[in-house]
Order: C-alpha cells, then structure tokens, then sequence
C-alpha cells in the first residue's frame, strides 16, 4: 500500500469513526449503563474494523454488521463479567481454611506473575517498551509518545495489543488451573 493509499484509508476511516463512534457508544452504554465500559468495548469495535476495512467501506452494511458486532461484543462482556462474578462467590463462599486458601492464592499470584513476565518478555520490543512505560512506570500516553517519538494512536495501539494478549494468556491460564 502506497503512502497515498495509507492516508486515503486513513481520511475515510476519520469519517466513517466520526459518523459511528457515537451511535456504538451510545448502544454499548444503553446496555451496560457504564461510560468507561461502553467506551471500551467502542474501542474495542473500531480497532477491529480498521483491521477490515472491505466493511467499513460499504456503506450499505453498516449499519447491520456494525449492530451485529457491537451486540457480539456486549454479549462476551457481560459473559465474561458473569464468569468473573461466580468465580468470586465461590471463592468467598469455599469452607477451607484461610491459611490453606492464602497457600493456593499465594501460588496462583507467583505463577499470574510469572506469566506475565513471560507474555511480556516475548512482545515486540517496542510493545513491550511502552506497555511498560504505561503500566509500571505510570507514564500517560503523551509521555510515551513524546518520549519514544511515536503517534499517541501508536501508543494507545501498542497498549492495546499488549492488554490483548495479556488477557489471552491469561484466560487461557484460568481455564487450565480452574479446570
């Protein structure tokens, strides 16, 4: 793809994302009624569609492929909060004793870490660099930016997929301990 192509793409996204941030947004938080969570999963959607741009070009769908997507994303949200939300009941509700539960949680938080540290050590350098500039260091993304000399949207992107893949290793690690 040409520069040309490259800031073409971008312009016609810009108006597409203008047009519809809003109306998914405001879908999201009519569901969730939570502004950081609604926002969230908008985020979410649009970073997927600049990924797949024969949707967003088309006019004709939408509308409908956008509903779909967003009602999908919702969908897992609440699953996934519903999974988070019994898993806590029933680690309140367990009748072991707390010296045995702090053992296992103990465990469990050394091998969450330990994970981590690996997902993050096999990241991009460059993911890595600013996941760890945000997230350890405190840094808001205009410091990374200016300090790596990046887009803040690199910066919000390399955050992004870093969290991405740090909750895939993640999920996929509760199900294999939880089960």
């Amino acid at each position: 793809m040409t520069y040309h192509d490259e800031q073409l793409k971008k312009r016609k996204f810009e108006q597409f994302f203008i047009q519809t941030f809003p109306k998914v947004k405001a879908f999201a938080w009519k569901i969730l009624q939570s502004e950081e969570d609604a926002e969230d999963i908008a985020q979410d959607i649009f970073v997927k569609l600049w990924d797949n741009p024969e949707i967003w070009e088309d006019k004709e769908t939408w509308d409908s492929y956008i509903y779909t997507m967003s009602r999908n994303q919702i969908y897992n949200f609440l699953k996934h909060k519903s999974i988070e939300s019994n898993y806590r009941e029933k680690v309140i509700e367990e009748d072991s004793p707390s010296y045995e539960f702090d053992i296992y949680d103990q465990l469990y938080a050394k091998e969450l870490q330990l994970l981590i540290k690996l997902t993050l050590d096999n990241m991009p350098e460059q993911r890595r660099k600013v996941f760890q500039m945000s997230r350890q260091k405190g840094m808001t993304n205009k410091e990374i930016a200016d300090n790596l000399q990046l887009s803040i949207r690199t910066v919000e992107r390399h955050i992004y997929l870093a969290l991405q893949e740090l909750k895939k290793n993640i999920l996929i690690a509760f199900f294999f301990y939880f089960s």
